[in-house]
């Protein structure tokens, strides 16, 4: 479904190298009603809400407008694919909440990589448990 309404992400590789890829041309009508409702989903908390923070961060932050633009695609994208779980399987939509990427964290890794960035720095890391 993503595909046909043409909000997946482009791809565009060459010598082993990724370069921009621009999304393909869809189904115009689907593509802004897709666009239009991630908008709205975005203003609730929860999953949808959650993700489009983290990927206007990633693309520049919340003062680049293009930054917001590609992380609303990148939403619609998203809730194409649970539109498509939810007509091909029959079951409601259940929301993973918004701190769903934060509690896939292992706290352990975490730290462990945490330490070693504080190491690469130079700093020397002695850790002992919270009173």
């Amino acid at each position: 479904l993503a595909s046909w309404v043409a909000l997946c992400p482009g791809n565009h590789e060459s010598a082993g190298k990724r370069h921009h890829g621009k999304r393909r041309k869809g189904n115009p009508r689907l593509q802004a009603m897709l666009v239009e409702c991630a908008w709205a989903a975005v203003r609730h908390p929860g999953y949808l809400q959650t993700l489009y923070r983290r990927h206007v961060r990633r693309f520049g932050g919340f003062r680049s407008p293009a930054a917001k633009k590609k992380a609303i695609i990148a939403v619609a994208h998203k809730l194409s694919i649970i539109i498509w779980h939810v007509l091909a399987t029959g079951r409601g939509y259940h929301d993973l909440g918004a701190d769903y990427h934060t509690r896939r964290i292992d706290p352990h890794a975490e730290t462990r990589r945490l330490v070693a960035k504080l190491q690469a720095q130079g700093y020397t890391v002695s850790l002992e448990p919270a009173a």
